[in-house]
Parts: C-alpha cells; sequence; structure tokens
C-alpha cells in the first residue's frame, strides 16, 4: 500500500467570531508562493459568519480542512491543531492578520539552512481596523541569542508569524492552560533549552492592531501570565522544578510565594507587573493602580514613579496620582 504523501506545511489558524478580517486572512495564505501545505482551521464556537466564510472557502479548495467545535479557547484550540497536523512543519496564522505571499517560501528556505533552529519568526508590519498599513521601525531581534536577551522585558518573537517544527513543539506538551494570553511567550521560553529561535529581517506579516483584541482587553491578566512564566523560566534555569507546570490555572500573587516554596516571589511579580503598566491609562484606572501601590508600599524600586504621577494627571486621573503621590512621601526617607 503507498504511504499518503504528506503536505510541506500544516498552517493552523483558530477562530472565534472574526467575519470582519477573516475571508482576507485565509486569502493572504492560499496566495503564498509555496503551494504545498494543508491548511487546519477550528472554528471556535463562533457565533456570527466565521464559519460560514471557511467553509466557502473550504469547499473551493481541497487543501483547507475546518474542524468545528464547541468554544474551548485559543490554548485548547491550538493544542488541538497541533495534534490534527500532519506536516513536519507548523506555520501560525492569526484569522485577522495578513501574511505577505513569500513568507512561506522564506521560512522554509531559513530553516533547511538552519537545521538546529526550531522556530523562525518574521518582521512585521501593521494594520488598523480599517486596513491602513503602518510601517514599523523597529526591529525584532534576528538572531537566537539576541531575542533570548529580550525575552526578560517582553516577547521577541511575533507569535502569528512563526514556522516551528513539529517534532520540537510536541515534545514540550505544546501550549500551557494556565498562560492564558501569553501562551506564545511562556512557549518561547520552554524551548530555550530545546532549540534555537530567529526572526527573519523581512516584515512578511501584517499585524492587526485593534481596540478589541486580546492584549489591549486582558492586558493585566498577560502581563501577570508573562512576569511568571519568567520567573518559571528561571526555575528551570536554576535547576528547579517549574511549580506552575500541573496547574489547570495560575495561582493569585498572594499565594505565589507558597507555590514557589520561597518567600519574595509574590512581591517580584507585583512589581514586575506593576511598572510594566504604568502608560497605560486603562490599566491604572483599576488593578494596575492597586498593584502600583502595593509594590511602593512593600519598597518596590520607585525610580521614575514621580512621573508617573504626572502621567496620571494627564490621563484625568487626579485621585490616583494624589494616592501614589501619597504613597511615595510615605515611603521617602526621613532626613536629619
Amino acid at each position: 500500500m503507498t504511504p499518503p504523501v504528506l503536505p510541506g506545511v500544516s498552517v493552523i489558524m483558530s477562530v472565534y467570531n472574526a467575519e470582519v478580517h477573516l475571508a482576507d486572512a485565509i486569502r493572504s495564505i492560499l496566495d503564498q508562493t509555496f503551494a504545498d501545505f494543508e491548511f487546519l482551521i477550528v472554528d471556535d464556537g463562533s457565533r456570527d459568519r466565521s464559519a460560514e466564510i471557511m467553509d466557502g472557502f473550504a469547499a473551493t479548495d481541497p487543501r483547507i480542512r475546518v474542524i468545528h467545535q464547541e468554544n474551548r479557547g485559543l490554548i485548547a484550540s491550538l493544542n488541538r491543531l497541533l495534534d490534527e497536523a500532519r506536516a513536519p512543519l507548523v506555520a501560525r496564522m492569526d484569522a485577522d492578520d495578513v501574511s505577505l505571499p513569500t513568507r512561506f517560501e522564506r521560512q522554509i528556505a531559513f530553516l533547511s539552512e538552519n537545521p538546529d533552529h526550531g522556530v523562525v519568526g518574521t518582521n512585521t508590519h501593521e494594520l488598523d481596523q480599517h486596513g491602513t498599513i503602518f510601517e514599523c521601525t523597529d526591529l525584532h531581534p534576528l538572531d537566537h541569542d539576541g531575542i533570548a536577551t529580550a525575552f526578560e522585558d517582553r516577547s521577541p518573537i511575533c507569535h502569528p508569524s512563526v514556522m516551528m517544527r513539529r517534532d520540537v513543539i510536541l515534545p514540550t506538551g505544546g501550549y500551557r492552560l494556565p498562560y492564558v494570553h501569553c501562551e506564545d511567550y511562556d512557549l518561547w521560553l520552554r524551548l530555550l533549552d530545546r532549540t534555537r529561535l530567529a526572526n527573519l529581517p523581512d516584515r512578511l506579516l501584517l499585524y492587526r492592531r485593534s481596540p478589541g483584541q486580546v492584549s489591549a482587553q486582558h492586558e493585566i491578566d498577560q502581563k501577570i501570565g508573562a512576569a511568571l512564566a519568567w520567573v518559571a523560566h528561571l526555575e528551570r534555569v536554576a535547576g528547579r522544578p517549574d511549580p506552575t507546570g500541573g496547574l489547570p490555572s495560575l495561582p493569585t500573587l498572594d499565594a505565589l510565594d507558597a507555590t514557589f516554596g520561597r518567600p519574595g516571589i509574590g512581591h517580584a511579580v507585583r512589581s514586575k507587573v506593576a511598572r510594566g503598566l504604568v502608560h497605560s491609562a486603562p490599566a491604572m484606572r483599576g488593578r494596575g493602580l492597586d498593584l502600583l501601590l502595593r509594590h511602593i508600599e512593600e519598597g518596590g524600586d520607585r525610580t521614575g514613579l514621580w512621573r508617573t504621577v504626572v502621567r496620571l494627571l494627564i490621563f484625568r486621573q487626579p485621585l490616583g496620582a494624589a494616592r501614589v503621590a501619597t504613597a511615595l512621601l510615605r515611603r521617602a526617607p526621613v532626613l536629619g
């Protein structure tokens, strides 16, 4: 019996209520100069016209396979897609972005020439919700060492731009359920000691920025998860077990010292998150302000926080500005 011919790439995309930009995203994959792929799309319980749109494309292109399911969330959907994928290479795609035509061709060439690399992303330009392109002037780090160094401050790989070796990703267990909204950042950190990571200098993805995207809606939870992923990474680097590995959800900030088995972890995470939120007006209207005040009260680094007082006034949050100023004065050293 002749074995089935496997595709060169499995493209995986999870969709939830994405009817506005979905057709453009799908067309950008179908228009790739590298055409030997299967396109696996999970309809994660959409309630708009998303299912109709993706089924319409699947009826005209046999490379597309749509999987309909009840809503399970992005992480469960991506793990299902990794299990369903048949190709040795897996390319991520989001339902509101646009891949430029040579994206797959360039990434496959890189991975062919660099067998020690398991993940390659690309640099990007940005789209707004109206389709206007904004050219990015910054550049993600390109080589493994530059990427590894950048992780302490941010995620230096654009998730929907990546192509990955499936046999490198699967042994890690894929995406971890507790790390909602930062599942990619956690995965890259767990891959650092397994493979090499890279970004192409070419801007081969148009990344959609919109007020309703996950990072805008869940900014505080995303930063807490990322800070915990970083702490868990440091545990692994130090040869200690990662206590978040088997958890169904992340512990609360007040439970972190007990979870990690030593004091100071909760304070470190609160401080990292609080200082990362001071430029966000929405965050400073709620939990972000509370985290910042606790950071100050616990004796955390106060460098630059008087500028935050001014910023809060600019944000038209005088009460918040007064609370931060009072906390800073309370912690100021007594002279004389």
